[in-house]
């Protein structure tokens, strides 16, 4: 082998040079793919990109694409580009273009960015994560389960842990102890969740360290390897599947697939009904049709085949997106609509009002055609959801190769998209002065701002399935806290408010500490 020079240290000074210069000029060339396609893109850097705060774990994700796009739509521009290490993303700007990738020319973008591994993964194998056919097959099977019918079956559920949740309120006030209040809410919506969707007392409210509700906090509560890993599967879902990363640890899968197993036999070998998500699961397993005014039993149920619909893995799989998704986004939107009333007293006040004057309506008790009738209420979580979108982005991936409408610009098949709702639901042209909690942007004048404004859902056909769930959740929780306690911010609280920079669902880092008065 031929020497460079006479002394080895030099040759290897030399060889780590070359290779340090090919991989800059990788990286240039790369952060050269949107200013080659005439899109305006923020400044990358070596090697992070535009992501280098996002990587860190300085920011969320959410704080990092509305950053990008306060920064693009500045600039004047309907849509710019974006980079992770090297990959390029696409973010859309103008809400006509987040209309039609969602909706019109939803054809041309499908899936979401998720990766689903079925085989090394099976907890990925949900709704949230399938894509093409696949994903079109099971959501059709699954949407009978979310009407207003199902969801009223399950109301019961919902005022019986309301009850444990005011007892456990109760029981903070009378130690004369603040409330996490995120904390409280979330324990109060596993137990509903994990009474729907498995049909299991997981009793979180009288137990803070219930299974169920470690187990949740789990899924939410990343480690900084878990956070860069789920930055992954938006990014390069490919590669995860390739290098079969787990996106949930083996311990996780065993037990939701444990519980899900014995549920499910133990019902279908003693016919055991009960109103809940997964005796509807079980009956999308064995071919039952799915109708509105019968929940049917489980007798016969296998088809002439004897073929189940869905695997044990993908009923599994739904069951826990069921609960990862409910628990957490009803628990969030709940956390941050109390901090915004706590910092709005009248507000509060206004709530409690009509929650009284519906419950009176009812002999004083919380119905379903009660919830309904809360739209004050509604307003308040629908300005919640505005200001602090759960899911701060949704993603998209390019299915089919997609012209922008009137430009010249291609998207190519394959390109990641990051729609940026955080972004979009606080900029003031749409809502002026956005750090203000309004809940009036949401009375008659909402029909004359344009639709893609307020998304926290989606929109499309991939809207969140679980929407009507969990807004109801969301109604119950807050009806039953004010109808008997005022609170007010505890100094714990730590102003201003920090979002947690690890997860992809928005929370904050210290806690929303909350002090309870009986009324």
């Amino acid at each position: 082998m031929a020497i460079l020079t006479e002394n080895i240290y030099v040759d290897i000074l030399a060889v780590a040079v070359s290779i340090i210069i090919v991989i800059v000029t990788i990286f240039k060339w790369q952060f050269g793919y949107w200013e080659r396609r005439g899109v305006y893109a923020p400044e990358p850097t070596i090697p992070f990109g535009n992501a280098k705060d996002l990587l860190s774990q300085k920011v969320s994700l959410g704080v990092a694409i509305k950053n990008a796009y306060d920064d693009i739509k500045s600039k004047g521009h309907k849509f710019g580009g974006y980079y992770v290490l090297g990959k390029p993303i696409f973010i859309p700007v103008d809400l006509d273009l987040v209309k039609s990738m969602l909706t019109k020319d939803f054809i041309h973008f499908t899936n979401h960015l998720n990766a689903a591994n079925e085989e090394d993964d099976p907890l990925t194998g949900h709704l949230f994560t399938l894509k093409g056919a696949k994903w079109k097959n099971l959501r059709t099977k699954l949407t009978p389960t979310f009407t207003s019918g199902k969801i009223k079956m399950m109301f019961p559920t919902l005022i019986d842990c309301s009850a444990n949740l005011v007892t456990l309120v109760d029981k903070y006030l009378d130690e004369k102890q603040p409330l996490d209040i995120k904390d409280v809410v979330a324990r109060f919506t596993t137990d509903i969740i994990g009474s729907c969707a498995f049909g299991i007392e997981c009793n979180s409210l009288q137990n803070p360290n219930s299974e169920f509700r470690e187990y949740g906090r789990k899924i939410f509560d990343l480690t900084v390897w878990e956070g860069i890993v789920k930055l992954i599967t938006l990014t390069v879902p490919n590669l995860v599947v390739y290098l079969k990363i787990r996106t949930y640890s083996k311990q996780m899968c065993s037990f939701f697939t444990n519980i899900v197993t014995e549920t499910v036999n133990y019902r279908e070998t003693n016919n055991i009904v009960r109103k809940d998500f997964m005796h509807l699961l079980i009956q999308l397993r064995n071919n039952v049709k799915i109708t509105e005014s019968d929940i049917g039993d489980l007798k016969n149920i296998n088809n002439s085949n004897n073929v189940p619909s869905l695997t044990m893995n993908e009923v599994t799989a739904q069951a826990f997106v069921f609960f990862a998704a409910g628990f957490e986004t009803s628990s969030t939107t709940t956390t941050f609509c109390l901090y915004e009333l706590v910092q709005n007293p009248e507000l509060q006040d206004k709530v409690r009002e009509e929650i009284n004057t519906v419950c009176e309506q009812y002999n004083g008790e919380l119905t379903y055609d009660g919830v309904m009738k809360l739209k004050y209420m509604e307003k308040c979580i629908n300005e919640t959801l505005r200001k602090y979108p759960p899911l701060p982005i949704h993603t998209r991936e390019c299915t089919e190769t997609y012209k922008i409408p009137g430009t010249n610009l291609v998207i190519n098949k394959g390109t990641s998209v990051l729609i940026p709702v955080m972004g979009i639901q606080n900029d003031p042209e749409y809502y002026p002065d956005p750090d203000r909690f309004d809940p009036e942007r949401f009375s008659e004048n909402v029909d004359k701002r344009h639709p893609a404004a307020w998304i926290p859902f989606g929109d499309g056909p991939r809207i969140c399935i679980g929407l009507r769930f969990g807004m109801i959740q969301t109604k119950v929780g807050l009806a039953a806290l004010l109808k008997r306690f005022r609170f007010t911010l505890h100094p714990k609280t730590e102003l201003p408010l920090y979002l947690e920079p690890k997860g992809l669902i928005i929370s904050v880092r210290s806690g929303v500490w909350l002090q309870a008065e009986r009324i």
